[in-house]
């Protein structure tokens, strides 16, 4: 019954609906009752820790794959980079974030295996700005560790790359959960 009412007041089929509850209830934010509609589930941080380790196993992997077996665009994301570098204070949000996705996307499409491809791509979540991370200081930190792993696939050290990898990600996570655990201490 939810559904419908769902589907007439965004005026779509119940097809659509279905197709997104089921997205919905595989990423673990909803769950589908029989006959009862749907429940919300809460994002609480042991949900957004699971998303990140889930994050880190794998894009790690990728980058240790992209080194392994070479990315010809890595220095070309380099220069992008360090350019970004020299004007932070002016970047976009828009700017940062779609380098951000550029680069990882380019180095899971060099770790060459479609299926880590599309399940790192359903976990992407974009940039991890907290309250306690102002953006610019965010953006800062994260453009250095999007550069100092692509240096270590560019060199081909695998090793690096997924630490590399796995410490950015890593610091993500923590970026994100700060106000969380600051909101619980006051």
């Amino acid at each position: 019954q939810r559904q419908m009412c769902i589907r007439d007041r965004l005026g779509v089929s119940r097809t659509p609906v279905r197709e997104a509850f089921q997205t919905l209830e595989a990423e673990g934010l909803i769950e589908l009752r029989m006959n009862r509609g749907a429940i919300v589930k809460t994002i609480d941080e042991k949900y957004i820790t699971d998303h990140y380790e889930m994050r880190i196993l794998l894009e790690s992997e990728a980058a240790k794959r992209a080194a392994q077996r070479g990315m010809p665009d890595a220095a070309d994301y380099i220069k992008k980079l360090e350019a970004l570098q020299r004007h932070m204070d002016s970047v976009s949000t828009e700017e940062y974030e779609e380098l951000n996705l550029a680069v990882h996307s380019a180095i899971w499409t060099a770790a060459d295996n479609e299926r880590l491809y599309k399940f790192l791509s359903s976990l992407w979540n974009g940039p991890s700005v907290g309250i306690a991370s102002p953006k610019l200081d965010h953006y800062i930190k994260s453009t250095q560790e999007h550069i100092d792993i692509l240096k270590a696939i560019q060199k081909q050290d695998a090793k690096a790359a997924q630490k590399e990898m796995a410490k950015h990600i890593e610091l993500s996570l923590i970026h994100i959960s700060e106000p969380t655990r600051q909101a619980e201490i006051s």
